[in-house]
């Protein structure tokens, strides 16, 4: 009896101590004042610059055309806007840095075609012990000598009646990166009802109809895109004109490794983003990871980024002219009506062949036009909001021309001086690859400064 009653004391001295042990734990603070921060998480938060990136302080200016519109497209018409801090890439994307992506995606595909293949082998050999079945190790390298996967990646190739001469070449039909994102803004239109346990509002699916949220699956876009450049835009976009060995060369010899990439359309330039954002994901360091991926940049966050912090200036250098004081020409693009040779390219010249503007980014005029984020609308400054705008508009397959339509900046070097200028916009289609439209990617800053 004695020892029940002692055990009784002790199983309430220890709930006792449990409970207050618990309120200890998760008090928040001491008598009521919060703690800054809890176990195991950083006070603070200094994101380090991210390789090839410069840093884009927040600010406001003026957006627009800053000289006479001789098109008179009538489309940039002037307006104060603000945008946050965030990363750029110091220079377009070249060549030799998309090939990574390239890379990527084919040694993706060859390693889904020996998994399927390994798949197939276990079913047909299920009977076999643990240690008689083979273990496919993803960290491996492939080898391509090997005559065992050859022969499975040789569906990879080209066939022999497409071969060229019997060269074993990879297909590049065959390159194909699959990605999906959460569709915010479709997200945005909606609200989850908590009392009837359900998504109120509709949203328009891949087909372009209006339907019902189901669950948050709705949300989910998922696309496959075609990541292998258009090489032969060097022909198609100029007739009559002898660049064969652009076609040929341009992409894939490393002569051209610090070159723009160019002939990737908008969607590529997109899938790129969200594989670098991917490469970064699987990064160790957890604060990398979510919320703050690569991206094309906004047509007004280009503006802004090519201005270098100089106000009311046609060019990223400044000034009114194209020429600096000993005559030297300040960006690659289409001289004295026609003289392309003037400013020290025919074609495309490698990135940061000529001086950074004021925020160190090179090439923001000439070279390659580049690829924005936004749809292009002619109206689009005047429903603009003037705090860090945006307009975009995921065009699917079915759509008419027209909201096919993506801004592009900065001139290239087929174009005239006019085209380089700050403020003025053009447009190409997301589905057209051009030898003169390049792109770059931007991050967001993780705060605001």
């Amino acid at each position: 009896m004695r020892k029940q009653n002692i055990m009784k004391k002790f199983v309430i001295l220890l709930s006792s101590a449990l409970l207050l042990w618990d309120c200890g734990a998760y008090d928040p603070g001491y008598g009521g004042s919060l703690q800054r921060g809890t176990k195991g998480r950083a006070l603070r938060y200094v994101e380090m610059p991210p390789p090839g990136m410069v840093y884009i302080p927040s600010g406001s200016f003026l957006l627009g055309m800053n000289d006479q519109d001789i098109t008179q497209a009538l489309n940039a018409s002037v307006k104060t806007i603000t945008i946050d801090a965030f990363w750029m890439d110091q220079t377009e994307i070249t060549n030799f840095e998309y090939r990574q992506f390239v890379n990527y995606v084919k040694d993706s595909t060859s390693r889904r075609l020996l998994s399927e293949q390994f798949e197939q082998f276990v079913i047909e050999n299920e009977s076999a012990t643990e240690e008689e079945q083979p273990q496919l190790n993803w960290r491996a390298r492939i080898n391509y000598r090997d005559e065992e996967q050859q022969e499975i990646l040789n569906s990879m190739n080209y066939s022999v009646e497409e071969a060229l001469l019997g060269r074993r070449e990879v297909d590049v039909r065959r390159l194909v990166y699959e990605y999906a994102w959460i569709d915010v803004y479709q997200a945005a239109k909606t609200r989850y009802d908590y009392d009837q346990q359900r998504y109120v509002g509709t949203i328009i699916n891949a087909s372009g109809e209006v339907e019902d949220v189901k669950n948050r699956s709705s949300f989910i876009v998922r696309d496959r895109t075609l990541i292998y450049p258009d090489t032969l835009c060097w022909i198609r976009d100029f007739i009559y004109s002898y660049n064969d060995p652009f076609a040929t060369r341009y992409f894939w010899h490393p002569a051209y490794n610090d070159y723009p990439v160019v002939g990737v359309t908008w969607k590529q330039a997109s899938a790129f983003c969200r594989w670098r954002t991917d490469i970064m994901e699987n990064s160790r360091n957890k604060y990398l990871k979510g919320g703050h991926g690569y991206r094309l940049p906004s047509e007004v966050e280009w503006e802004y980024a090519s201005r270098g912090g100089l106000q009311g200036q046609l060019y990223p250098w400044g000034g009114p002219y194209t020429t600096n004081k000993e005559g030297c020409y300040l960006a690659n693009f289409k001289p004295q009506r026609g003289k392309y040779s003037l400013d020290g390219g025919v074609r495309t010249v490698p990135v940061g062949s000529y001086d950074p503007n004021d925020f160190g980014l090179y090439d923001m005029a000439g070279n390659v036009a580049e690829w924005t984020a936004n749809a292009y609308d002619e109206n689009a400054y005047s429903f603009y909001h003037d705090m860090v705008p945006s307009y975009t508009y995921n065009a699917k397959a079915t759509d008419p021309a027209v909201k096919k339509r993506k801004a592009i900046r900065g001139g290239s070097w087929k174009d005239i001086a006019y085209f380089l200028q700050c403020g003025v916009r053009t447009f190409e289609y997301q589905d057209s690859a051009r030898s003169f439209i390049g792109f770059r990617c931007v991050r967001d800053y993780m705060g605001s400064r």
